[in-house]
C-alpha cells in the first residue's frame, strides 16, 4: 500500500487575523503519496463539518491524488457564517496548493459542501453573489478569486436554503413554542400519513416555504428595528428542523434507504430534540445561508456557470440526499463533460464496508484521463 505523509496546514484569512494563542483561522491537513509532489490534488470544504480528516483523503492519497481536507474560520461556527468570507478563506486553500507545484484543483463538494463549492467556481468565473443584508459590497479579496478545474459532487444537496425548506416543520405554529403544532400539517400525526397523499404533499411543501419567508421576513425586521442601536445583531433559535415527508414515506422520491429514519435518528424524536442543522443562527447569518429570498449558498444559480468537467456520485441509501437532488445538480450544470453515477451506500459511505473504496476508485477512474499526475 502507498505510503502517506501528512501535513498540517494553518494560514491567516485575509478577513480575520491570528488567535491570541496562536491558532490560524484557516486550517486543515494535506494528504500526499509518500515523498511525492502530486500535480493534480482536491480541496474539500464545508460551511461548518470539520474536513481535516475526511474519509476520502488517504484514499485518494493512495491513489496518487493530493487531498487538502480544508477548513474555514467557520468549522463548527455556522451560526456565525457568512458566504463571501468563506469564499475567500476556500481560496486561500487553494492558492496553497498552487504554491506546493499543484497544476490541476479539483473541488469535491460532500453534502452541504456542493453548494458551497458551486458558490466558490461561479465566483472565481464571475463576481456574482450578492452582499449580506444590510451591507453594501461583498468583501473584496471574494471579487478575485483563483480558480480550480474540475468538480466532484459527493452525496451533496442543492444548497443550504432548499434543504433548510424541505427538512423544517411546517407545523410550527409559535417559533418561541417547540411544541406548537397544526395537527393539519403534522407529518407525524396518523392521519396524515404516511403514505402521504398528493394533495397533503403539495400543501406541506407550500406550508415548509412560507415559513421560511416568514422567518426571513422576521430577521429582516429584527434588523432594520436594531439600525441606530449599539446591538447590530442577535442570536436565535429554530425549533423543530427534522421534517422532510421523505424520512417515513419511501414512495417520495425513491432510494435504497432505510425509513423511518433521518440522519438524527428516528425522525419525530430528532424533529422535537435539540440538534440538527441551522437550529441555531444569528439574524444575519440565517439570511445570508438559509433565506430562499437573500440566500446564494445555492447550487442552482451556480450551476449555470458550472463548465468545469463535473461528476455527481449519489449514495444509493442517503436518508437526508435524495436522487432527485443528485439529478437537479447533474440537470443543472451548463458543462458539456458531466457524469452521474449511484453507488451503495449511506451518506459518508460508512456502509456496506467497502463503499469508501469503490467511491476511491471511482473518483480516481473518472479523474484518471482529465488531469495529470
Amino acid at each position: 500500500m502507498t505510503g502517506i505523509d501528512r501535513e498540517f496546514v494553518g494560514l491567516p484569512s485575509p478577513a480575520l487575523g491570528r488567535a491570541g494563542a496562536g491558532g490560524h483561522p484557516c486550517q486543515g491537513i494535506y494528504y500526499t503519496p509518500s515523498g511525492k509532489k502530486p500535480k493534480t490534488a482536491i480541496i474539500a470544504s464545508h460551511y461548518n463539518v470539520d474536513f481535516s480528516e475526511h474519509y476520502m483523503a488517504t484514499r485518494m492519497a493512495e491513489r496518487g491524488y493530493g487531498f487538502l481536507g480544508w477548513n474555514t474560520r467557520f468549522r463548527g461556527a455556522e451560526h456565525f457564517f457568512t458566504l463571501d468570507h468563506a469564499l475567500v478563506e476556500v481560496g486561500v486553500g487553494i492558492s496553497w496548493l498552487r504554491e506546493q507545484g499543484v497544476e490541476q484543483v479539483v473541488l469535491v463538494g460532500n453534502s452541504g459542501g456542493g453548494s458551497l463549492m458551486s458558490a466558490y467556481h461561479s465566483q472565481s468565473r464571475e463576481p456574482n453573489i450578492r452582499p449580506a443584508y444590510g451591507r453594501a459590497q461583498v468583501f473584496e479579496e471574494a471579487l478575485n478569486l483563483p480558480t480550480a478545474d474540475l468538480m466532484i459532487y459527493l452525496a451533496a444537496h442543492p444548497g443550504r436554503p432548499e434543504w433548510i425548506t424541505k427538512t423544517m416543520d411546517p407545523s410550527v405554529t409559535d417559533e418561541t413554542d417547540p411544541n406548537s403544532v397544526d395537527p393539519e400539517l403534522d407529518m407525524f400525526h396518523p392521519d396524515n400519513g404516511p403514505s402521504f397523499t398528493p394533495e397533503f404533499v403539495e400543501r406541506y411543501r407550500a406550508a415548509q416555504i412560507e415559513r421560511n419567508h416568514r422567518l426571513t421576513a422576521w430577521c429582516k425586521e429584527q434588523i432594520d428595528a436594531m439600525s441606530g442601536g449599539p446591538a447590530r445583531d442577535r442570536i436565535f433559535s429554530m425549533p423543530r428542523t427534522w421534517a422532510d415527508l421523505r424520512y417515513v414515506d419511501p414512495t417520495i422520491d425513491p432510494s435504497n434507504r432505510p425509513t423511518p429514519l433521518c440522519y438524527f435518528g428516528e425522525p419525530k424524536h430528532a424533529n422535537y430534540g435539540v440538534f440538527g442543522v441551522g437550529v441555531m443562527s444569528t439574524l444575519r447569518t440565517w439570511l445570508n445561508m438559509f433565506s430562499l429570498e437573500e440566500s446564494d449558498c445555492v447550487a442552482a444559480k451556480h450551476l449555470k456557470r458550472m463548465d468545469l468537467p463535473m461528476l455527481v456520485v449519489q449514495p444509493d441509501g442517503d436518508m437526508g440526499v435524495f436522487p432527485a437532488d443528485a439529478q437537479g445538480l447533474f440537470d443543472g450544470a451548463v458543462s458539456t463533460d458531466k457524469d452521474l453515477v449511484t453507488l451503495k451506500g449511506d451518506h459518508y459511505f460508512v456502509e456496506p464496508v467497502d463503499a469508501r473504496d469503490i467511491v476511491a476508485d471511482t473518483l480516481a477512474d473518472w479523474l484518471a484521463s482529465r488531469t495529470v499526475r
